[in-house]
Order: C-alpha cells, then sequence, then structure tokens
C-alpha cells in the first residue's frame, strides 16, 4: 500500500464534508471489526474448547477492566480535540508539545494504573456479584488484562494523536498487527495448550503491548515534527492543564458509564450463568453492528475540532445537521442486516439452545434502537470537538445513571428480569432528544454557528 497510503492526513477544513468524514471514519471502522474481532475471536475459542463458566468469565470481566481504562480513554480523546484545534489553526508546535505532554502522562500513570487493577480485580468482581462457579475465572482474566493497562493506555493515547492530526489509516495498521497476533495465539494459548481464559487473557495483553510499541515507532518515524520521545515523565503545565480541562470530564463519564455498565451487569449476573453467557454472546452481535458510531464519531469530533480551530465556522453550519443523520441511517442499515442474520451468526458461538434463546432476545431488541445513540453520540462528539464537553458529560450520565439503571431495575422488579435489555432504547432515545434539543436551544452553540469566519473578505 505504501507509505503514503499509511501516513497520509485528511484536511477536514476543506472539501466535501461528508465525503471528508467518510474517508476518516473508514479506517476507523475497519479497525473497529478488528477490535470486535479481538473480543469476538476470545468468545469463540473458549465457547469452543472451555465451556459456558469460562465464557460467563470472560464476558462479565470487560466491564470492570472499562472502569479503570476509560478515564484514560478520555483523556486521549482531550489530547485529540486539542491537537486537532492547533492543526486546524496551523500552530504545529502546538501539536508537538501537546503530544510529548500526553506521553509523559502515560508513563506517569500507566504502570500505576496496572498495579491498582490487579489489586482491586477480586473486589470489583465481588460488587459485581459474579457467580462462584465463574469467580476464579474472571479474578484471573481482569488480572492479566489490567497487567497490560500501560499498554492500553499508551495506544489509546496515540491514536487520539494521530486522530487530531487528521490520520485515521494508522491506527487501523496498528489494529491489523495486534489482531492477527491476538488471534494466534489465542489458538495457540486456549485451543493448542489448554490454558481456558488465562490463555485468552495473555493473547489480549500481548497483542495490546505490541500495538502499542508500534504506534511508537510509526510516530517517530512518519511525525518527525512531533519530536516524540521513547520514554518521558515531563508534563508542560499549561498544556496538562488544557489537556485534563476537556479530556478528565469525557474521562470520568466515560469510567462513571462503565461503572454503570457494572451495575447493569449485576442485573445480568443476578440471573444466572446461562442467562450471563447469552448476554455475552449477543454483545458480540451487537458490538459488530454497532461498529459505524465510534468510528464516525471519531471523525465527527475531528471535523468539528479542525474546523473550529481554523475559524471555519460555515463548514460547522454545514457539517452539524448532515453528520449526525448519515450515522443514524448507516447504523440503522448495519442493525436491521445483522438482525436478518442473527441466527445464524448466533449459532457460530454455542449449541446451547437456552443460551441462544436470551442471545437471539437480547440482540433483537438493542439492534432496533441503536440508530438513536448513534444520532445521540455524533452529536455529542461534535460539540465536544469545540470544547464544550460540560452539557455533553451531564447528558451522557443522565442517560445512564436516571434513565438506562432505573428503567433495568424497574423492568427486573415489575416484569421479567430476563427483558432489563429494554433499557438501552429507552436511554438511547432520551439521550437523542436532549442532544437535538442542545442544537435548538443552546445559546453558546447558536453562537458559535452564527460567526463569520475570520479569514473571509469583509
Amino acid at each position: 500500500m505504501g507509505v503514503w497510503a499509511w501516513s497520509r492526513t485528511i484536511n477536514m477544513t476543506e472539501g466535501p464534508i461528508l465525503r471528508n468524514v467518510m474517508l476518516f471514519a473508514l479506517p476507523l471502522v475497519i479497525g473497529n471489526i478488528l477490535q470486535q474481532l479481538y473480543t469476538t475471536v476470545d468468545t469463540l475459542v473458549i465457547g469452543a474448547y472451555c465451556g459456558t463458566t469460562s465464557l460467563a468469565a470472560v464476558g462479565t470481566s470487560a466491564q470492570p477492566v472499562e472502569v479503570v481504562l476509560c478515564i484514560f480513554l478520555g483523556i486521549g480523546t482531550g489530547v485529540s480535540i486539542l491537537i486537532s484545534q492547533s492543526i486546524g489553526a496551523g500552530n504545529r508546535q502546538r501539536a508537538n508539545s501537546l503530544s510529548r505532554t500526553a506521553c509523559g502522562f502515560v508513563w506517569s500513570c500507566g504502570i500505576a494504573v496496572s498495579v491498582l487493577g490487579i489489586l482491586i480485580a477480586p473486589l470489583i468482581l465481588q460488587l459485581m456479584q459474579v457467580p462462584e462457579d465463574a469467580m476464579d475465572l474472571a479474578v484471573t482474566y481482569v488480572r492479566i488484562v489490567m497487567a497490560g493497562s500501560l499498554g492500553n493506555i499508551g495506544y489509546n493515547m496515540n491514536a487520539g494523536i494521530l486522530r487530531g492530526m487528521g490520520n485515521s489509516t494508522a491506527s487501523l495498521f496498528f489494529l491489523m498487527v495486534s489482531c492477527v497476533i491476538n488471534v494466534v495465539l489465542d489458538v495457540a494459548l486456549v485451543a493448542g495448550l489448554g490454558m481456558d481464559v488465562t490463555g485468552a487473557a495473555l493473547a489480549t495483553c500481548a497483542s495490546v503491548y505490541i500495538s502499542w510499541i508500534v504506534s511508537i515507532i510509526y510516530i517517530r518515524k512518519y511525525y518527525p515534527e512531533l519530536d516524540f520521545p521513547l520514554f518521558t515523565l515531563r508534563a508542560a503545565g499549561e498544556d496538562l492543564k488544557a489537556i485534563l480541562h476537556i479530556g478528565l470530564p469525557i474521562g470520568l463519564n466515560h469510567s462513571l458509564y462503565s461503572l454503570g455498565h457494572m451495575a447493569l451487569q449485576a442485573l445480568v449476573n443476578s440471573q444466572g450463568s446461562v442467562f450471563m453467557a447469552g448476554q455475552a454472546v449477543a454483545g458480540r452481535i451487537t458490538g459488530v453492528a454497532n461498529i459505524a458510531v465510534s468510528g464516525l464519531s471519531s471523525a465527527a469530533t475531528t471535523f468539528s475540532g479542525q474546523n473550529y480551530g481554523a475559524g471555519r465556522y460555515d463548514r460547522l453550519r454545514q457539517g452539524y445537521r448532515r453528520i449526525p443523520i448519515a450515522t443514524g441511517l448507516i447504523t440503522l442499515a448495519g442493525g436491521l442486516l445483522f438482525l436478518l442474520l442473527r441466527s445464524p451468526l448466533l449459532r457460530l458461538f454455542t449449541q446451547d439452545e437456552t443460551v441462544l434463546m436470551y442471545a437471539d432476545r437480547y440482540v433483537s431488541v438493542v439492534l432496533l434502537g441503536q440508530w438513536m445513540f448513534s444520532v445521540f453520540n455524533s452529536i455529542l462528539c461534535i460539540v465536544n470537538g469545540v470544547g464544550l464537553v460540560r452539557f455533553t458529560t451531564v447528558v451522557n450520565l443522565l442517560m445512564l445513571w436516571a434513565v438506562r439503571i432505573p428503567s433495568a431495575y424497574m423492568i427486573r422488579a415489575w416484569f421479567d428480569g430476563t427483558w432489563i435489555m429494554l433499557c438501552f432504547p429507552i436511554s438511547f432515545f432520551f439521550g437523542m432528544c436532549c442532544m437535538i434539543g442542545y442544537y435548538a436551544f443552546s445559546r453558546k452553540w447558536k453562537e458559535i454557528l452564527q460567526r463569520p469566519n475570520p479569514k473571509a473578505p469583509a
């Protein structure tokens, strides 16, 4: 494919808006497929060689890992927003300083997070009400995956830097490398050596570290102007303050969101290992069907950030509606396609008829409502891209803690606990309405859209 194809950037301040957004999002969408393949391969191999208890342990272990790591994923988004604004404004020196500060932050926090995650894994899983038959396996899986936190944080921070630069193809290359390693090690350690969930966790941990190392080499080779270090603990005070000002609310939001999902997972776990396995299998299908959301949302953030930094308010006025509509339609089409194919796809993971029944129910309910989440998330990312993160943080938390979790508990109390997935479309609708309302009524947003372009002739 050549060096140019992997190192090219997309200038969101010029050219057709939707074409640029789609071109930027395409590698991220493919990368999301590969990320889903990570967990899907784990599930396929565990389901084929280890049984229902191991499958339930792997399925329930994702949430505690996310709670610890999501705050840093949000900070990486903050780095991406600030770099995209710097690139839009033509300030390469600021982009350089931000990337070096991000590197120092990774090394300062990554090791501490790994140690903390290993220590608190049993406590978190107990709070999640993981059944006794799956507890030991779940603890083993979480501890090994948390040992990879440094690599996970480092990779996501580097991916944020590249997205801010307008480069989304590099992340696809990193994920291709990581995915191949993960698949090979999964088959070798679990199927070949019979290491059960330990083998699956080791495969994930190793692939994450290798992906991080590859991303460091890539940035140093193709973006020498960033002067990106291999190791540093230094961080520019003003840059770190700016990163945390934008990224920390997003990160705390992500972390509290994952904590809320743990509360939901506790409801799932209370239905027993068979229902847990059904939910874990269904999550692989709904995750793949939802691949366009995060890719297009990242593109929306970069579009918003670059054009805001460049003062191209005319393009913000053109894109702020087009992008959510396109994202919603793509997600709806993907959801309907996977809904038609759900039965044969689910049988790839298990032949247990009860597990399949619960999985089919979950997939049908969630897929029909994911387009609303797509519209909500793309609007949220456009607003975040200009640095207005306060309202989006509040709405995200309300959508989870005031709508999704209470509705799930009410469904279990008043109806049937095996239908708690109905809480997802209910919360998606709430979030979408809030963000559309922000477009319609926010004075700050209207003021930004009404600004003239600074470089436009008088």
